[in-house]
Order: C-alpha cells, then structure tokens, then sequence
C-alpha cells in the first residue's frame, strides 16, 4: 500500500490531506489532542479549522504518533512552528528512515532562530531525505480542489524530484527548487509583510500604500534570505512574491486579519485571544528582527512592525516614521 503521514491536524494539514488523498491508498492524519482526532474522525471534518470540507475515506485520524508513522512511504509534516521541535523528539522513534520527511510548516523558531528544515534536521537521523514545500496556498482553496503552484525545495534536486512525483495532482502543480534557505524565508517572512498590509487596510489606507508596503517588503525579503544564503531569484517567484501578494491581499490571510484589526486600534492580546487559527507573521516578527540584527540587515518596515507588536507602538506613528526616512535610490 502507499501511505502518507500527514502531521498536524489544522486547517493547513487538513487541507494537505484531502487534496492529496487520490494519490494514496491511505493517508494518516495526525492530531496533538485525542479529543480532536476523535472528533474529526467520527465527523469526517475539521469543524475548528476547516468546517465544510469533508474528509474522504481513506483519511485515517489519530493521536497516537506510533500508529500514523508506521510503515508509511513520506512523512509530511505540518507542525506549528512552535511545537516542532517538540513533535519531532516524541516522533524520532517511530520514523523510518528511509520515508522523506517534507516540511509544510512556516515560521521560524523562536529564540534559536532556527529554520524549520534545520529543526527536522537536528531531530531526526542524518540519513533523512528533507524538503520544504511552500506557495501562495490558501487552505480553503486546496481543500476545494483549486487549481494552484507550489514549490518543493531540497538540498539535493533528486529529492524534491520525488517529492514533486509522489504530491502531482491535476489541481496541484509542483515546482523544484534547490534553494531551501530562499522558499523556508520567503515563506516565513511574507508573514510578517501581510500584517503590515492588514494594518494598512485597517487603518483605511488605499491601494497605493499596500502595494508600495508589498514591493518594498519584498525587498526586505530578499535582503535577509540573500544575507543567510538564499538565491535572489527564488524571492521573485511562487515561494516569494506569489506568497507574499497571496497573503498581504487575500480575504482569507489570518496575518493580514490580525493586521486590520490592529489597524483598527485593537490590542494584540485581545486580537489572538479572538482566534483558533495560528498567525505564525506575531512570532515570526520577533526572529526577524533578531536575525537582522545578527547579519546586520536593514529591514525598515520589519522593524516597524516588531515596534507594533512588541513594543505598542501605534500604527500610525509607524508608517510615518517609514516615509519619514532618509531618501535613497531603489
């Protein structure tokens, strides 16, 4: 049989596994919380985190990791950044180390800085085939079975060649890539952008100032994958600006919601309080303003944000201290 383990059981990984379901004889659809697993699996759906798509029937749901790892050909991992490293040290003993471990999840781990490839790195055996997958993806849309383009991203071409085989289907087109660095950071940084470009719809800004948020961000972007290692050209393709636009604009962006909302003079605190969902764009501020520091990379408009987010600075005072910086060339 062809079996898939799908670890994570939100909204991203629910959706990961009902759009590649008609690639395996069984996918097994792992959940941190009994009650969860139990609750998706007697309802055949995700009413949390994605009511309305339902699951097919060779989805498989568990709280057991022993279970869903056993004897499965790829291991795609969908793990909130925070938790990972955690899931990963409980799931060591049960991985088989011939399954490619493909890394779904975006962020980067708070106070290691660590990219999310480099944890699944440290935590499982060295001989581990590892990728990254990422694209301007809205769960919803997958789940629906919407035609969209994805990056998978290893090392080694021939490992993101099997993976680009084994997830193909006709609403799901693949794109290889070598450059992890560049799709992990772009995936994670576009974050922290589409909060600003919520900010900017709640504060009641127009299109003028999203777009020049977006390409600029961009910029930024670029700037630090670029500074740790990544290429240039991975910024201006699916991993990059196709994630960015996607999220700094779509209706459906939990960053951007948590952005117009703090546009709107509400408190970050009470904001995340409101929501099931996991705007990785709060936390993964935080790492990239450390990272910058570290490799000594200006990122104006990231700065800005980590002084909304963490230091209360209002919006507003922000993006005019944005426009206010010494002019320069592009």
């Amino acid at each position: 049989m062809n079996r898939l383990a799908v670890l994570g059981a939100g909204s991203w990984g629910t959706a990961l596994s009902i759009a590649l379901a008609p690639r395996y004889d069984e996918i097994r659809l792992w959940a941190r919380d009994a009650s969860k697993a139990q609750d998706i699996s007697h309802k055949r759906e995700n009413i949390i985190y994605l009511a309305g798509a339902k699951l097919p029937r060779n989805i498989a749901i568990s709280d057991n990791l022993e279970l869903s790892l056993s004897n499965v050909d790829i291991v795609l991992s969908v793990v909130p950044s925070r938790f990972l490293h955690q899931v990963l040290i409980q799931a060591r003993p049960f991985l088989n180390n011939a399954a490619p471990i493909v890394s779904a999840t975006k962020g980067i781990e708070e106070g290691t800085l660590r990219r999310m490839s480099q944890i699944i790195t440290e935590s499982v055996d060295a001989k581990v085939p590892i990728s990254v997958l990422s694209g301007p993806t809205f769960a919803r849309e997958i789940a629906a079975g919407e035609p969209a383009a994805i990056v998978i991203a290893a090392q080694e071409l021939a490992v993101a060649e099997q993976i680009q085989r084994a997830f193909s289907t006709p609403a799901l087109r693949f794109y290889t890539s070598e450059d992890v660095v560049g799709v992990e950071l772009g995936a994670a940084l576009k974050n922290v952008i589409a909060l600003g470009a919520g900010i900017c719809s709640g504060l009641g800004l127009g299109s003028n100032s999203v777009a020049a948020l977006i390409t600029r961000g961009l910029a930024e972007i670029t700037r630090l994958a670029v500074a740790l290692g990544g290429k240039e050209r991975t910024l201006s393709g699916l991993a990059g600006l196709g994630d960015l636009v996607l999220t700094a604009t779509g209706h459906l962006s939990r960053n951007r919601a948590v952005g117009i909302q703090l546009g709107k003079g509400r408190k970050l605190p009470e904001i995340l309080a409101e929501t099931t969902m996991v705007a990785e764009g709060v936390s993964t501020c935080r790492a990239a303003y450390q990272l910058a520091a570290r490799h000594n990379v200006p990122l104006p408009i990231i700065s800005q944000m980590y002084a909304v987010l963490y230091e209360h600075k209002d919006p507003r005072l922000a993006i005019r201290d944005l426009m206010d910086r010494p002019l320069t060339s592009e």
